[in-house]
């Protein structure tokens, strides 16, 4: 691939939450971990120099959480991010529809949502020329704060299936 027409995705699932008594699931908070955890990602991502131009999270207050330390970590470099209530809860068909619609405009899109959602989309984008460990790492294993990136050289309306490239995941821990 040639750097200057790749994109870049980068999938994230929330923080560790917590599940306090009588809470809709969409109100869910981060739990303490999740609050030390969920800056760690952004750091992450700015020790790998892979800064999102664009943010779509989940409506639930746990990605919100979660978006607000990455996007703090980020600092200047952080783009609002925007909320989409198309991610809560949503399958890796629905999640593909939403970056499908994202403007080319965009080099690199990150998506902050749920489980299995997240872990069903890398695994669906994946291409045969993925980073082996990553792709195993991603498809066994895909606790609250990891982070897959992904590299394409489509635009995000053509992305349908194995035609992004694996090439980091991560599960930053304190």
């Amino acid at each position: 691939m040639s750097d200057h027409h790749i994109k870049r995705l980068v999938i994230m699932r929330h923080a560790k939450a917590d599940w306090p008594m009588g809470v809709p699931d969409q109100e869910r908070p981060l739990e303490e971990r999740g609050h030390r955890e969920a800056p760690l990602a952004g750091r992450w991502l700015l020790q790998q120099g892979v800064v999102p131009d664009f943010i779509l999270c989940s409506s639930a207050l746990r990605t919100r959480q979660t978006c607000t330390w990455v996007c703090d970590e980020l600092g200047d470099k952080a783009p609002t991010p925007k909320l989409e209530d198309g991610l809560y809860s949503a399958s890796a068909n629905r999640m593909l529809t939403v970056i499908n619609h994202v403007p080319d405009t965009v080099t690199t899109l990150m998506i902050i949502s749920h489980m299995p959602g997240v872990q069903d989309l890398a695994m669906h984008l994946a291409s045969r020329d993925s980073d082996h460990d990553a792709y195993m790492d991603a498809a066994t294993r895909y606790p609250t704060s990891a982070l897959t990136v992904m590299e394409t050289e489509k635009s995000w309306a053509e992305l349908d299936g194995q035609d992004a490239r694996l090439t980091h995941f991560t599960v930053p821990r304190a």
